[in-house]
């Protein structure tokens, strides 16, 4: 069964006072107030590009093809949402673990890059309504035979991103961490023998079994859990994240979300 999307329309209230601004000297200092969520949209629209931060190095959802172009999963729904807000999208690649100091520090207006929602996040960043849900897998080389599920990680060395969900997932076992760049640095470690496990998202371990069938890894566990991703913003954008959520909402609806989804997985992602 689909999700229901509900999502509230761009405020003309609101447009209205970013562009005549606001006497109230309160309203002013209040960093979510409306003149300061409508800013970015309009600075969006007005200089005709949308800046995205992403990885560039983590198939299938944003990677270089063996042509060098930047493509992948998150990287058309990106392109789709900018599209839809007509301007172009402008991607700057970045480590995973740089990418939300980047988007503090205003070097991109939002993130690509199947950011997982949790609740540390959601103190610091805003999200968009939710465009996939996939479950963290735990992976090992092929013929490991010690460790047949999470709770055989205790003492274990697992290969993740420090600021990833999988890096938390890990450590909640017991399991030491080993710092990597990515998904592709986490098996390059694990089919060399040098971490025991990795855990990740279960679309992306199909996808690499699926490119690289010989490559000597197996997954052995699934967490009951399911998580989801969305877009990732600074706080006070309001205005801009609606405008993104109505986005995504028209895509669904008219299919084009599905027709992506079923290019790169053969399946709804969302569902």
């Amino acid at each position: 069964m689909k999700k229901q999307w509900a999502f509230l329309p761009i405020s003309a209230a609101a447009l209205f006072l970013a562009a005549c601004g606001s006497s109230d000297s309160a309203d002013n200092t209040d960093s979510n107030n409306t003149e300061g969520e409508t800013d970015l949209l309009a600075e969006i629209q007005e200089e005709g590009t949308l800046v995205i931060g992403t990885e560039g190095t983590y198939p299938p959802f944003t990677f270089h093809d063996d042509s060098g172009e930047l493509t992948g999963f998150d990287v058309e729904i990106a392109r789709e949402v900018a599209d839809r807000l007509g301007v172009e999208a402008e991607f700057l690649e970045t480590q995973w673990d740089a990418m939300f100091a980047g988007l503090d520090a205003e070097r991109f207006d939002m993130v690509a890059n199947q950011v997982g929602i949790n609740e540390e996040r959601q103190e610091s960043y805003d999200f968009s309504d939710p465009y996939i849900t996939s479950t963290a897998v735990l992976v090992v080389a092929e013929g490991n035979e010690e460790i047949q599920s999470f709770d055989d990680l205790e003492g274990k060395l697992s290969a993740q991103s420090l600021t990833s969900n999988y890096a938390e997932t890990a450590t909640s076992y017991g399991a030491e961490l080993e710092s990597v760049e990515g998904f592709n640095q986490a098996i390059e470690l694990l089919v060399s023998g040098r971490v025991d496990s990795t855990i990740n998202d279960n679309l992306t371990v199909l996808d690499f079994q699926n490119q690289r069938p010989d490559a000597g890894i197996k997954v052995v566990d699934k967490s009951d859990d399911a998580a989801q991703s969305a877009l990732l913003f600074r706080k006070g954008n309001e205005t801009f994240v609606e405008a993104a959520n109505e986005a995504l909402a028209e895509m669904i609806e008219d299919g084009t979300y599905e027709e992506i989804s079923n290019k790169w997985f053969g399946e709804n992602v969302l569902e």
